[in-house]
C-alpha cells in the first residue's frame, strides 16, 4: 500500500517516451474526493524549477484533483518556455479530469537545463490516465516511474485505529541536502482535513524529517512535498495525532532514500544534545553531516572522532570543548577536551552509524540523517545524464 492506500485515490505510472531508455517516466495521482484539499511544501533553492514555481501558485488555493509527475527532465533553468511547458501540462490533466488547470500540480525530475518533449508529455497523461486504478500495482508503477538514479522505488502507507490512514510514495538519490533533501513525494489521506491543517501538519512533519536528511550538502531545484486529502473516511482526526502518523510515514520514506543514495554504505544518524537552542543543534548536525573528512572516516569504518570534534567546532553553534563529549555506536571516544577511550573501540563495521555529540550546554537537540562519501557516489555523479 502506498499513495493508493487511502479512500478515494488513483494512480498511475507509464512509460510516456520522454526517457530514452522506454522505462516508466510519468506518473499520474488522482484524488476522486468528496474533499479535494491539498498542501505543499518546496525548495528553498532560488534558482527554482518551472514545476516548482507553478506548484506553489496553485497550492495557495489548498486544493488539488491530480498531480502529474515526469522523471527524464527536471524543467529547470528553462526560462520562461520551460514554465509554459508546466502551464500546457497542467491544463491537459485539468482538460482529461475536467478540472481547472488551477487544481493541478506538477513536479519533475532529472536533468537540469533541457526542456521536456511535450508531444510525449502530453501523450502520456493520455495513456496514464486510461490505466488509473486503485491497486498497490498502480501505485507501485507511480512510484518507479518518477525514479532517476534511484534503484528502487520509496514508498509508506500507515493507518489509524479510527479508521483513516496516509500513504505516500517519494524519489531521490542524490542533491540530498537541508531545505528538503532533494526528492518529489506525494502523500495522501482519507482523513477529513481542511487545507489550513493540512499545511500545518505537513510543515510540522518535514521540519523533523524530509528538512533533515543531509547526504551531500546539494539543495535541489525541484524539492516537493505534496499532500492531498480526499476525506474520504469521514473522520476528522485530532491536528496532534494527525501529525504524530503524517511523521512517521514521512520519517519511513526518508529512511528509504537514505538507504538507497547515490554510493551509501553506511546509514548515519547525527545526533546533537545539550545544545543552547535548536537551531544550534540543527547547525551542529548539518555541518558534521557535510563534512567530506567525516563522511570519508565512516566509509573506511574509520571512528576517527577528531574529525567530528573539528567539524563541531566549526559549526555556526555554542560550542566549548570542555563540555562536548562524542560517541559513536555506543562508545564515548572524547569527553570534556579530552580523549576518553581508544577509537579502535567503536565497532563500526555495519551499515549502521550513530554519532551522538553533546555539547553539554542547554537541553536542546535534533537529529540529521545522512550517509557516508564512497567511490561509488564519486562515480555516479561524475557521469550523471538523465
Amino acid at each position: 500500500m502506498t499513495v493508493t492506500g487511502p479512500k478515494g485515490f488513483r494512480a498511475a505510472g507509464v512509460a510516456a517516451g520522454i526517457k530514452a531508455s522506454g522505462a516508466l517516466d510519468l506518473a499520474l495521482v488522482v484524488n476522486d474526493g468528496p474533499e479535494l484539499a491539498a498542501a505543499g511544501v518546496f525548495t528553498r533553492n532560488a534558482v527554482k524549477a518551472a514545476p516548482v514555481l507553478w506548484s506553489q501558485e496553485v497550492l495557495r488555493h489548498r486544493k488539488l484533483r491530480a498531480v502529474v509527475l515526469n522523471s527524464g527532465g527536471a524543467n529547470a533553468a528553462t526560462g520562461p518556455g520551460g514554465f509554459q511547458d508546466t502551464h500546457a501540462t497542467a491544463e491537459k490533466v485539468g482538460e482529461v479530469f475536467e478540472t481547472g488547470a488551477i487544481e493541478v500540480a506538477v513536479c519533475s525530475t532529472g536533468l537540469i537545463g533541457e526542456r521536456l518533449p511535450m508531444e510525449a508529455v502530453l501523450s502520456g497523461v493520455d495513456i496514464a490516465a486510461k490505466v488509473l486504478d486503485s491497486t498497490s500495482e498502480a501505485a507501485l508503477n507511480a512510484a518507479t516511474a518518477i525514479m532517476t538514479t534511484d534503484t528502487k522505488p520509496k514508498q509508506s502507507w500507515k493507518s489509524h485505529a479510527a479508521g483513516w490512514s496516509i500513504g505516500g510514495f517519494a524519489k531521490g538519490a542524490g542533491m540530498l541536502a537541508p531545505n528538503l533533501a532533494t526528492m518529489l513525494s506525494v502523500i495522501t489521506t482519507d482523513a477529513l482535513l481542511e487545507g489550513d491543517a493540512l499545511d500545518a501538519a505537513l510543515r510540522a512533519a518535514t521540519r523533523v524529517t524530509f528538512d533533515r536528511l543531509d547526504v551531500d550538502g546539494g539543495t535541489s531545484t525541484n524539492d516537493t512535498v505534496l499532500l492531498l486529502s480526499s476525506g474520504a473516511s469521514g473522520v476528522a482526526p485530532g491536528l496532534d495525532d494527525f501529525t504524530e502518523l503524517l511523521t512517521a510515514v514521512s520519517l519511513d520514506l526518508v529512511y528509504q532514500l537514505r538507504a538507497d543514495s547515490e554510493g551509501a554504505t553506511k546509514d548515519v544518524d547525527v545526533v546533537v544534545r545539550g545544545a543552547a537552542s535548536e537551531q544550534d543543534a540543527i547547525n551542529v548536525g548539518r555541518t558534521v553531516a557535510e563534512d567530506n573528512l567525516v563522511k570519508t572516516a565512516l566509509f573506511g569504518s574509520d571512528p576517527n572522532w577528531g574529525r567530528v570534534a573539528m567539524a563541531v567546532g566549526r559549526a555556526q553553534a555554542e560550542v566549548d570543548p570542555a563540555t562536548l563529549s562524542i560517541t559513536i555506536n555506543g562508545v564515548t571516544l572524547f569527553a570534556h577536551g579530552t580523549t576518553a577511550a581508544d577509537r579502535s573501540e567503536a565497532d563500526l563495521s555495519g551499515r549502521a552509524i550513530e554519532l551522538v555529540i553533546d555539547l553539554g550546554i542547554g537541553t536542546s537537540t535534533a537529529t540529521i540523517y545522512t550517509t557516508d562519501l564512497s567511490h561509488g557516489y564519486v562515480e555516479e555523479n561524475s557521469a550523471y545524464s538523465s
